[in-house]
């Protein structure tokens, strides 16, 4: 019969080395995946008002979905003569309009 020698420090050796392995590896990793970051430009006020447009522009998205919601509802409270629905149709409409042109609105009273 052949004896099996089991030395335990041949595997801790062993272990040590895979993990320091592992450990440059992931280092060496994360230096390959850094990117620099570029700035856009230097004023922080241009880009303040970049993201003020875009949340605009958002906003009148949604206020044109809500108009065209409105018309529709309008349009089916005529054909079904029903007065409550046709009041809310309208109210959608209006609201629709109010945020559509939040913007212009604000500007024309100075808040903006």
């Amino acid at each position: 019969m052949k004896k099996i020698h089991n030395n335990p420090t041949l595997n801790s050796n062993s272990s040590i080395k895979r993990k320091y392995l592992f450990c440059v590896i992931s280092v060496w990793m994360m230096g390959l995946c850094v990117l620099p970051a570029f700035a856009a430009g230097s004023d922080p006020l241009s880009i303040v008002n970049n993201l003020s447009e875009f949340v605009f522009s958002i906003i009148k998205a949604i206020g044109v979905i809500i108009l065209g919601w409105g018309i529709v509802q309008v349009g089916m409270s005529i054909q079904s003569h029903d007065a409550s629905q046709r009041t809310q149709g309208f109210m959608c409409l209006f609201g629709g309009l109010m945020i559509a042109f939040a913007k212009e609105i604000l500007s024309t009273i100075g808040a903006i």
